[in-house]
């Protein structure tokens, strides 16, 4: 059991419960083939049956005649059944006419009730003289007993599923030679025998069963051709008169370990399935072989129509339910099952089930199911409904192939309905992993990312790739200004501490995630995001300085609210004021931490240089700062105001800074036009070292409306001039501030 559980986790860990079940499903597949239950069987016979209805048996000669004891017979000459001297007149005139063989598909089990001698012991009012002529005279069996002899005639026999009499030993039977092994094993068996009257039975020249063996369902598909009742072996009505027509004397059955091969007679081999049965290749009903009984006693058929063929007597009065259904006809008398029989043996038109049939079947399941096993986890869904499709495709063919070509019969069904239960199982499997995935998916993004997002990435995991990639993302830090000073009034009052975070932080993340952005943390009051990343976002830049921007809205909305309260509660009010810093860049972004816990997280020097920026928005007096390759992504979309030269830790070259101050209404607006330029003529002096310019700049800049947006930064400029009058900076000064190296 240790062992098997070992084997057990390393097969799941290598393959995967859904081959190690799918496995387990091709085993029982093959068990349930090897067993052959009759569900497994009725499927096969149902696609054989299609395949004779797709493309029946095409007469090319009819060298089978019925004479048919039909409606019209009957009114003319009387209810069945006939006195046998009728049907001696009968045999007379077939014989007369040219048959080679008569077969009776009829039983005549009992003596006539019309013979002198009975209507002698039964008929009143005889004087004695008379009831001695009757006795004298030669019975009615007798009388049919020599037409028979005149003839090659064949007598059907019965096989019963009871004892009915005493079996008479005496009675002759056909004999049988044997090739290979005893076929009696394989042999279907009844445990009775019906047989016509002795006087009848040693005047026939053959004695065949006219048993047919109807499947489960009803439909006829195969006729025994040689088989046991009542421990006697005899063959079929049909192969006897077969073995009447060419003249031998024995029956030849061929066995080997599987089962009868074939039954043969001089000329003749019909191959049969394991039990001796023939499939039969049916034509439709055919009216045209049928004469009528009345027809041939009043001499109205001509010597043509009888002349060399095999002549069967039977029945299709609806009154004598000798009726049975074909997979090619609803309603067929048996006596023309007979007869197809014999006309698919003399046409060569068999159908047979070849030995090797079942192994082939058995093969190409096991093959096909190990394949679909292996392969079909690597293919895509349309792929491997295109290779289910081909192989499919090439099982139906091949069976129809050997069916069309060679009259050979190949089973399809098992083959393909193991390998689609496999196929379907691996899909359900995946839908299952898929829908998991999904669920895990929604699970670890619905926190940071859109619904839609969430949605998108659930429906299209291969988008996601969680294991680490380098990408260029947006990154941003946002902080509220002053939230100390703010939480230090909640000191005794923690849980309204939390309402008031929760309060902005909400709108703030909600701001973030209908841009397409994704929460990276939370540290405190402050919010860590990015875009870009896991789905991609080619306008990621817009998209981040677009929620930046109603960050800033929405946190206005929410200070009003809180002003309006506190206007009605009586108590002091301290705006939220928000700081944010963007910075473009290639950043390594995935699931990061340790076995236990991690988090879908991105690191780099852009993301170092986004902190920063964040950080310098009080400063610099500018709520929303980005850094260069940002604002170049953007310049079109939004109001973008350069501000400063900075040093980053680990560049020699200093990076350029701007400040959002709107979108492209605000860009177009005469109000921004005049701050651009009045920071444009600053910055030029500053940066020429022109002290005495820019601080005049300055002073201008502070005399007009637009000041206010800039008192900020014109203080630290001026703190800097200043600075730098006091202590010139260094020759190769160029024009950068360190301020970020502190």
């Amino acid at each position: 059991m240790k062992r098997l559980r070992i084997l057990r986790r390393w097969f799941k860990r290598r393959f995967g419960y859904a081959r190690l079940l799918c496995t387990g499903l091709l085993i029982g597949f093959a068990a349930l083939r090897i067993a052959d239950p009759p569900p497994i069987e009725e499927l096969r016979v149902r696609t054989f049956d299609t395949f004779q209805v797709l493309d029946p048996r095409v007469k090319t000669a009819k060298p089978v005649r019925i004479v048919n004891i039909d409606e019209n017979s009957l009114a003319k000459y009387g209810q069945w059944p006939w006195p046998r001297t009728l049907v001696a007149d009968l045999v007379n005139n077939l014989t007369r006419l040219g048959a080679v063989a008569i077969g009776f598909d009829i039983m005549f089990a009992e003596p006539d009730r019309l013979n002198p001698a009975a209507a002698a012991a039964r008929l009143r009012n005889l004087d004695e003289e008379t009831r001695a002529k009757l006795r004298a005279l030669p019975s009615n069996d007798e009388i049919l007993a020599d037409a028979m002899r005149q003839s090659r005639v064949a007598l059907g026999a019965t096989g019963l599923p009871y004892i009915v009499a005493e079996l008479d030993k005496a009675l002759p039977v056909t004999g049988l030679a044997m090739l290979g092994e005893d076929p009696q094993r394989f042999m279907l068996k009844f445990p009775g025998l019906l047989r016509s009257t002795p006087v009848l039975e040693t005047a026939a020249g053959g004695h065949g069963l006219l048993t047919i063996w109807t499947e489960r369902d009803g439909i006829v598909r195969r006729v025994p051709v040689i088989l046991q009742a009542q421990g006697v072996t005899m063959p079929s009505l049909s192969f006897e008169m077969l073995r009447l027509a060419s003249g031998s004397d024995t029956i030849l059955v061929k066995t080997t370990d599987a089962g009868i091969a074939s039954v043969a007679v001089k000329g003749f081999a019909v191959p049969t399935d394991a039990n001796g049965q023939l499939w039969v290749h049916f034509a439709p009903y055919d009216p045209s072989i049928y004469v009528s009984a009345a027809d041939v006693l009043d001499g109205n058929v001509t010597a043509e129509t009888i002349a060399g063929r095999l002549v069967l007597i039977g029945t299709s009065a609806a009154g004598l339910h000798d009726v049975k259904t074909t997979p090619v006809s609803p309603v067929m008398p048996g006596v023309e099952i007979h007869a197809q029989v014999l006309e698919a043996a003399l046409t060569g038109q068999l159908l047979s089930q070849p030995v090797w049939g079942p192994l082939a079947e058995f093969l190409s399941a096991i093959i096909l199911g190990i394949a679909v096993i292996w392969f079909a986890p690597m293919f895509g869904p349309v792929s491997l409904v295109a290779v289910g499709g081909f192989f499919a495709t090439l099982l139906v063919g091949t069976s129809w192939y050997y069916y069309s070509q060679h009259r050979l019969l190949i089973d399809f069904t098992y083959p393909l309905l193991s390998t689609t239960a496999i196929y379907l199982t691996l899909i359900f499997f995946s839908f299952v992993r898929e829908q998991s995935q999904r669920r895990q998916i929604r699970s670890a993004f619905s926190q940071y990312l859109s619904p839609a997002l969430v949605e998108q990435l659930a429906q299209a995991p291969e988008k996601l790739v969680l294991g680490g990639e380098e990408r260029e993302m947006t990154i941003m830090f946002s902080d509220v200004r002053g939230f100390t000073t703010i939480s230090e009034s909640y000191k005794h009052d923690p849980q309204g501490l939390t309402r008031l975070m929760n309060r902005f932080l909400t709108p703030l993340t909600n701001a973030i995630i209908a841009r397409k952005g994704t929460i990276d943390k939370y540290m405190g009051d402050a919010i860590m995001a990015f875009w870009n990343a896991p789905i991609d976002d080619k306008e990621h830049e817009i998209n981040a300085c677009e929620a930046a921007l109603d960050m800033l809205e929405r946190i206005e909305e929410v200070n009003k609210q809180r002003e309006q309260e506190a206007a009605e509660g009586g108590h002091a009010y301290m705006p939220l004021n928000v700081g944010v810093g963007l910075n473009t860049g290639i950043c390594v972004v995935g699931n990061m931490g340790s076995d236990l816990r991690f988090d879908y997280s991105v690191l780099g020097d852009s993301v170092n240089l986004a902190s920063r920026l964040e950080g310098q928005s009080k400063e610099y007096g500018f709520p929303i700062i980005v850094g260069s390759k940002t604002a170049l992504a953007v310049k079109e979309k939004f109001a973008i105001l350069e501000l400063d030269f900075i040093m980053v830790k680990g560049k020699k070259e200093p990076e350029v800074i701007y400040a959002i101050a709107g979108r492209e209404d605000v860009a177009h607006s005469g109000r921004f036009q005049r701050l651009r330029n009045l920071m444009i003529e600053m910055l030029a002096c500053y940066r020429s070292r022109d002290w005495e310019g820019a601080l005049a700049a300055i002073e201008r800049g502070r005399r007009t409306d637009e000041a206010r947006d800039l008192a900020l930064l014109y203080d630290l400029y001026e703190r800097r001039i200043l600075d730098y009058q006091k202590s010139p900076p260094a020759a190769d000064w160029n024009g950068a501030y360190a301020l970020l190296t502190k």
